[in-house]
């Protein structure tokens, strides 16, 4: 079995590589210090992505009818293990390259396409994805906010929590419920985040600047022709955006990068012929080449066309153990370094593992889909 790169996947990895050494400014890390989210970090997004758009290096992986290239997946996770290994240049925007974007090509109309993706593709679209609720997390089959059809349009009414990037989002895919309990009646919207009646609250949060907010909706009206797919039928689409934003960055390229460097920081200090520095590094070490491989396995079987698996939902908690493992390396052994203001980057991940076990889904949700659908193993009984 041959694990190397090919000519043409080394070339590209070196495109990136030389892109990022021409365009991210000297205070790179500075202004990345406080993730995706925040308002300096979007902003810069919103210059970088079109450079790569221009390059060929922000979509390659979506069909050229699109704005893509009809890459395969392995292109798009070569690209986004250099930007993630830098901090992630692209800000919020990730997320349209790695699902929302994604999910409209696959299940959105050939008007909604026409419309929403062309800016994604440009590198000049924020969006966030309203789906946990303050009474439906991980649990999307229990969320209440409802949309009600009124004519051409449906009037939303709820509240949205742990909303990523929402402060600055131009548009939202939403999920309302439109029926009655239960999947079939959940319905997925396109929302423009300037409709009247859309609050967005910011909370102050350990993870990050501008990560986190509560959405409100309050008789927002929507357009019919903002609903993706048909009603009640969301359920296979949420499924399958899941499995792409589950496994969509590069995570463990970022924990490699920053065990790295603790490591060189123990090197200068004399410090890394301890054993048990150097086994508790080797256990980090191990935990990232883990997530990449498994991560690995999900992308191969989306190159050859093969359906999402439990595969997904494991890779994810390998992504979650290896940022933890970095982290607990970090706090051991360096925590000045680690967590100090003079360390941005390595603070950076230090954010990004607080959360990391619960965005896309509580790490105890993956597990329980593993087990479920992997182990085959029956579920419990409600007391």
């Amino acid at each position: 079995m041959d694990f190397t790169w090919s000519d043409e996947q080394q070339a590209l990895r070196e495109r990136v590589r030389a892109l990022l050494k021409r365009e991210l400014p000297a205070d790179w890390e500075r202004i990345s210090r406080h993730g995706p989210g925040s308002r300096e970090q979007t902003a810069f997004s919103l210059q970088f992505c079109p450079r790569l758009a221009e390059a060929g290096l922000l979509v390659p992986h979506w069909p050229a009818a699109h704005g893509g290239s009809d890459s395969p997946p392995w292109h798009h996770f070569i690209i986004g293990e250099e930007l993630w290994a830098a901090g992630e240049p692209r800000g919020p925007q990730y997320m349209n390259v790695n699902f929302i974007g994604q999910t409209l090509i696959r299940f959105g109309t050939a008007e909604q396409q026409r419309r929403l993706l062309p800016p994604m593709a440009a590198g000049r679209a924020i969006w966030c994805q309203g789906f946990s609720e303050p009474s439906a997390g991980s649990d999307l089959a229990s969320l209440r906010t409802r949309a009600e059809r009124v004519g051409e349009r449906y009037r939303i009414n709820g509240a949205k929590v742990w909303t990523s990037y929402a402060g600055l989002a131009q548009h939202c895919l939403l999920l309302a419920r439109t029926g009655g309990s239960g999947r079939e009646g959940i319905c997925i919207f396109l929302v423009d985040m300037a409709t009247p009646g859309i609050r967005v609250r910011a909370i102050p949060s350990l993870v990050g600047e501008g990560d986190i907010h509560e959405v409100f909706f309050d008789d927002a009206e929507v357009p019919a022709d903002c609903r993706l797919g048909a009603e009640g039928q969301a359920w296979p689409i949420i499924g399958w955006a899941l499995s792409h934003e589950r496994v969509g960055i590069a995570r463990y390229a970022f924990s490699r990068r920053v065990l790295d460097g603790l490591v060189r920081r123990l090197q200068a200090q004399g410090r890394f012929d301890d054993a048990l520095v150097r086994a508790r590094a080797g256990q980090a070490l191990a935990a990232c080449e883990a997530a990449r491989w498994l991560v690995y396995r999900v992308i191969d079987q989306r190159a050859r066309g093969l359906p999402p698996s439990a595969d997904t939902n494991l890779a994810r908690v390998a992504v979650v153990a290896a940022d933890h493992a970095v982290s607990d390396f970090g706090l051991a052994f360096l925590p000045d370094s680690y967590c100090g203001s003079d360390f941005p980057l390595h603070l950076q991940h230090h954010e990004r593992a607080i959360a990391a076990g619960i965005a896309s889904g509580a790490a105890e949700i993956q597990l329980n889909l593993v087990a479920q659908q992997r182990l085959q193993l029956p579920r419990g009984e409600r007391a």
